[in-house]
């Protein structure tokens, strides 16, 4: 039986549901990955690691219903209307995203299983650093479950300070390390830590410009002059 227009957009709230349910479950492995970092909890670190597996298969099982969705809806020639594709396209790469930020918070969680019971006196912006990250990545899953470029615009103005975060806790880790108080191993996996911490930031940009793009049907775009640059999409 030919597939709908109503039938497709329950698919497609079907999918952009059980997103929702991946974004908080990565939200919740990045909270627990964080606290491992304080607390030098390796097996909580190691329970992490393997639950990425989980996040692996939803991906790939989100992945597969959305192109089987898409396939049928061009067999059928289902009158789908230009903010479903929207949508459906939206998931599809949201999915993607949230997949390489479970693999950041793995890689995470892999540097304090190296870290071990050592001791090590990590600048206290590096708590404020992931405290922020983990505040940026549940605002992106709102930003996606309700649709709302307001919010995804939020997500992207915490990118600069992501990135000052970053330099602030380099620059303090090379003082330490220079003073003694941050052996060269800890500065090398704390440095570690931030970078994919960054790179979880990055995620949800990338993130909360297809929700932009869901929203208003315009593209954004990051400029070194201009900061984001929405751009509307013809015909769209």
């Amino acid at each position: 039986m030919p597939i709908s227009s109503e039938q497709f957009q329950e698919k497609i709230v079907s999918i952009r549901t059980r997103l929702v349910e991946q974004g908080v479950l990565v939200s919740e492995l990045t909270e627990g990955v964080f606290d491992s970092i304080y607390a030098r909890d390796t097996n909580r670190a190691q329970d992490i690691i393997q639950r990425d597996d989980e996040v692996d298969q939803a991906d790939i099982e989100i992945e597969r219903d959305a192109v089987d969705l898409m396939t049928r809806a061009a067999h059928d020639t289902c009158p789908a209307r230009a903010d479903q594709i929207r949508s459906l396209l939206t998931a599809v790469k949201v999915n993607n995203e949230l997949e390489r930020i479970a693999d950041a918070t793995s890689a995470i969680a892999a540097r304090v299983v190296a870290l071990g019971d050592r001791e090590s006196l990590f600048p206290k912006t590096t708590r404020v650093m992931t405290n922020s990250i983990l505040a940026v990545l549940r605002e992106t899953v709102k930003a996606f479950d309700e649709t709302s470029a307001k919010r995804a615009k939020l997500v992207l103005s915490s990118e600069g300070n992501t990135l000052a975060f970053h330099e602030v806790i380099t620059r303090d880790a090379e003082m330490r390390v220079a003073d003694g108080r941050l052996g060269v191993d800890n500065a090398f996996d704390l440095h570690a830590i931030i970078n994919q911490a960054v790179i979880i930031g990055d995620h949800c940009s990338n993130i909360a410009e297809q929700v932009i793009y869901e929203a208003t049907g315009t593209i954004v775009r990051h400029t070194s002059g201009s900061g984001w640059v929405e751009q509307d999409l013809p015909g769209l």
